[in-house]
């Protein structure tokens, strides 16, 4: 459990700075290394789908064990050493701080009338086509991720870390990396990241679902519309394409009194999201700092949740 508290608190204090080696960092360069050997010669639907549960299984395989055995060769070096360790992974995993922080910055180029500042730097957070978005397609577009990501990004790295410490969440950031590498449906991803994709929905069901309870409980925790957060996940948290994200887009949706949804772009081509939540009043930059602060608090919700199991 002083692993957990540790890693979370160096999250909170300095986030992922750029000096910092980073597993994920390592585990991106084994998927493209994996893919480049896979994918030597042009394969049928079905070889592509099998090389891409190969390349999920080796990718998250060897995450996991890879870093079971660092930490059992850090226990037989030294207790301190194994805490050390543990403790690190951990941290690599979480996101709380660097989220806000790229949030933040989309932020403040809004409120310095920097549109092209505010499109490059919400570009770093999200997939879709960012070179003609407006201001409030710019604020939406930042809400949504902060939303989504408050899942994979926090509560399900402190859910498999309470289930199976360091290595099975580092193992969960293998699945998430995968699928924000290979699994697209476009024409080049469509079978060799079927399976990331598909893993990667089923390993955050659960998370998303523990964010029905967490998003409200925040929202009246920092004064925001908590009953209506509740609501509109019940109403809207079913009608996204993903079978994960519209649950907290339509949590954040309900507790900002915003609409989310539309339509987006990616590499050119148009995609439509089901709008979420009620328009209560038009989208602001202000409204990216109250979901910044909304994730942090469900971070805080998920991280004490996650110690009382423990203790119990």
């Amino acid at each position: 459990m002083k692993e957990i508290i540790t890693a979370y608190f160096l999250d909170l204090i300095i986030g992922d700075p750029d000096w910092l080696p980073h597993p994920v960092r390592i585990i991106g360069k084994v998927i493209k290394y994996l893919e480049r050997v896979l994918r030597k010669d042009n394969q049928n639907q079905q070889t592509e789908k099998i090389k891409g549960i190969i390349l999920t299984a080796i990718t998250v395989g060897l995450s996991y064990f890879v870093i079971y055995f660092l930490i059992y060769i850090a226990g037989i070096i030294s207790p301190g050493l194994k805490f050390a360790f543990s403790s690190f992974f951990i941290f690599t995993t979480l996101s709380t701080k660097n989220l806000g922080e790229e949030a933040f910055s989309v932020y403040r180029a809004l409120k310095g009338d920097n549109l092209e500042l505010a499109r490059e730097r919400v570009s770093r957070i999200v997939g879709r086509d960012t070179k003609d978005l407006d201001e409030e397609e710019i604020v939406r577009a930042a809400i949504e991720t902060i939303a989504e990501s408050t899942v994979d990004g926090i509560i399900s790295p402190l859910f498999y870390t309470v289930l199976g410490g360091a290595p099975l969440a580092m193992a969960y950031k293998a699945v998430n990396t995968l699928d924000s590498m290979v699994g697209y449906k476009n024409e080049k991803y469509l079978h060799f990241g079927w399976f990331s994709a598909k893993v990667d929905d089923l390993v955050n069901y659960l998370p998303a679902r523990i964010s029905v309870l967490l998003i409200p409980v925040a929202s009246l925790i920092v004064r925001q519309r908590g009953v209506m957060a509740l609501r509109i996940i019940f109403r809207d948290g079913k009608k996204s394409p993903s079978p994960n994200a519209g649950i907290p887009e339509a949590g954040f949706a309900g507790a900002l009194g915003i609409q989310l949804g539309g339509v987006n772009f990616y590499q050119g081509e148009r995609e439509y999201r089901p709008i979420l939540g009620e328009k209560l009043k038009k989208k602001s930059p202000k409204d990216i700092l109250k979901a910044i602060r909304l994730s942090y608090t469900v971070s805080m919700l998920m991280f004490l949740s996650g110690l009382a199991i423990l203790l119990l």
